[in-house]
């Protein structure tokens, strides 16, 4: 059951063209999943101008051949990504009732035992996509510049906040040195994050975000009719568990979408009351 949810988040300057950005995120990719691998390459139809791609891309160890197929058709758009706990390491069999009395978050980082460096050459080379794995980037879709700036997975301490004043400030001393005036551009800044723990989000409030985009939380994955989420798997309010907000810190505010993603461990392959989704977010001019 395989949804596209839609949303509007009216972020970007004044008489600029919309700009249609689809938030994909934990698909936790087994290589004998093939419904959703279609389902994937299906939206490449949509044609957005910008993929957002929030981490958990797979599932299994053999996962990156499903991944390499379910994103066919997405040469030539946009992209960007940053990588999530389980693009390191294979899932394990887990007690998971655990989950309601704790996060499984604050683990030590262990080597990785997947094969993260062809999912990361895929998406770079084969999509040219960037990556923001504790990085900065930019791109420039129907005259209005998209500054970027992501963390490595939280959940596993993988993130550098620490990196981020400087890697911007480094960027933004760049274009004002760039021939071609690029800082004069319309600009809007977007974070992007695995897990949508508070210090990141406060983080990227503080820098200047317009809008925040995560993943991780599989939208609680068991849920209440009525009710909602039981768990988030991080410190996030089961009320943003997924969906669309707003994150307030030190008198500033950003958008918070945080997507509900495809998949799940192959352990636990069960969504109650949670469809597996994608989202389509439509960016427009902000009202005065």
């Amino acid at each position: 059951m395989f949804t596209l949810r839609r949303e509007t988040v009216p972020i970007l300057p004044p008489g600029s063209e919309p700009i249609r950005v689809l938030h994909v995120s934990d698909l936790h990719m087994a290589p004998w999943q093939r419904d959703k691998q279609a389902w994937v390459r299906s939206l490449a139809q949509l044609r957005p101008d910008l993929v957002v791609d929030t981490g958990d891309n797979l599932g299994h160890e053999d996962g990156i051949a499903g991944i390499e197929a379910a994103f066919q058709g997405y040469d030539g758009i946009p992209g960007v990504f940053v990588n999530g706990s389980n693009d390191y390491h294979g899932p394990m069999r887990k007690n998971w009732l655990r989950y309601l009395v704790r996060h499984s978050g604050g683990v030590k980082d262990e080597p990785a035992d997947l094969d993260t460096p062809r999912l990361e050459r895929f998406f770079r080379e084969g999509l040219g996509w960037t990556g923001l794995n504790n990085d900065v980037g930019s791109i420039t879709i129907k005259g209005t510049r998209l500054d970027f700036f992501g963390v490595d997975d939280p959940h596993i301490g993988r993130d550098r906040l620490d990196r981020l004043t400087g890697l911007i400030d480094s960027r933004q001393d760049e274009e004002s040195l760039d021939d071609d005036d690029r800082g004069s551009e319309p600009a809007v800044t977007i974070g992007v994050a695995h897990a949508p723990y508070r210090r990141v989000l406060a983080s990227f409030v503080t820098h200047g975000a317009d809008l925040i985009l995560a993943g991780h939380t599989h939208g609680g994955q068991v849920c209440v009719p009525f009710f909602g989420a039981l768990v988030t798997n991080c410190d996030i309010p089961r009320r943003q568990v997924k969906g669309l907000s707003t994150w307030r810190h030190a008198y500033r505010s950003a958008f918070l979408h945080v997507s509900a993603g495809l998949g799940t461990s192959i352990y636990a392959p069960v969504r109650f009351a949670c469809l597996p989704e994608a989202t389509l977010l439509t960016l427009v001019p902000a009202e005065r």
